[in-house]
């Protein structure tokens, strides 16, 4: 059993579950298992190879069956290359690096070299806006255009949701499912909410937060940028994420959602037409 699963049985449902999503992927795809320093890193690739490469990295807690219904529209034009994070419940090594210094760049590096990638577009979710984030600040030469749904590393996260979750995590499973409401969960397909909830059932997620980039990291962003963040995200300070991005980095473009909350799902052709945008 790996050390971030509750149990041996938890971790094989689990990786059955996520099997039987891959599955159920609409277009042609391969399994890519690429060795890193970090361990084997799981890609899930679809389209052309020969097409311009975009790279997507999946929030916390979760892996890439959360890009299931948005890969065919953006295969059509990319060569899509989803990716696995090492040490969340998908199919990369259980390894968490630190995330202080280059480690997660590095990691990234050893993924994009064993695909044989030297340059891409980039769509991170939370934990994965974090990794783009980092990527495109440490690496810009190899990010052609960036797209943040929810990132952290800009806006705090919220301290009544870290108050909020330490205490539901003290009452058990019945704990987790509640925080998963807290969270937004409820906002998704409810195939995907059933997941989630057995995830954060077997799942031990990652307890150390994550790195705020300062307002001159993110001054160093020149590629274009897309962030969608909603008003009522109850893990992160959306506004400040608005307002910092929008000081620090003044070509982003920034949609503001009123009505919606961390989970964020829908804009598939959005991003598409973002991505199709001839270069500045």
């Amino acid at each position: 059993m790996s050390a971030i699963y509750r149990s041996a049985e938890g971790e094989q449902a689990l990786k059955a579950a996520y099997g039987r999503f891959r599955d159920a992927w609409r277009i042609p795809r391969e399994e890519l298992r690429i060795p890193t320093r970090q361990g084997e890193t799981f890609v899930i690739a679809s389209g052309d190879p020969a097409a311009p490469p975009l790279v997507l990295l999946h929030g916390a807690g979760f892996n890439s069956a959360m890009w299931m219904g948005d890969v065919p529209a953006w295969a059509e034009r990319f060569r899509v290359y989803a990716i696995d994070l090492p040490g969340e419940p998908g199919e990369s090594a259980p390894l968490r690096a630190p995330r202080e210094g280059g480690a997660a760049a590095a990691w990234l590096d050893e993924v994009l070299a064993g695909l044989g990638v030297t340059r891409a577009a980039f769509i991170g979710n939370s934990l994965g806006g974090w990794h783009a984030l980092d990527y495109a600040i440490r690496r810009p030469e190899k990010v052609e255009r960036l797209v943040l749904l929810a990132p952290g590393g800009i806006g705090a996260v919220k301290l009544s949701f870290l108050l909020q979750s330490a205490a539901l995590r003290l009452t058990g499973e019945t704990g987790r499912k509640r925080l998963l409401s807290v969270a937004g969960a409820g906002e998704i397909h409810p195939a995907i909410a059933a997941y989630l909830r057995l995830i954060h059932t077997h799942f031990i997620p990652r307890r150390d937060p994550l790195r705020r980039f300062s307002d001159r990291q993110l001054a160093t962003l020149r590629m274009p940028v897309l962030m969608f963040v909603g008003a009522k995200d109850t893990l992160l300070d959306s506004a400040g994420s608005r307002r910092r991005l929008a000081r620090a980095c003044p070509q982003a473009r920034i949609v503001w959602l009123p009505e919606a909350g961390h989970f964020l799902g829908g804009f598939t052709e959005e991003i598409l037409g973002f991505l199709g945008e001839p270069a500045p």
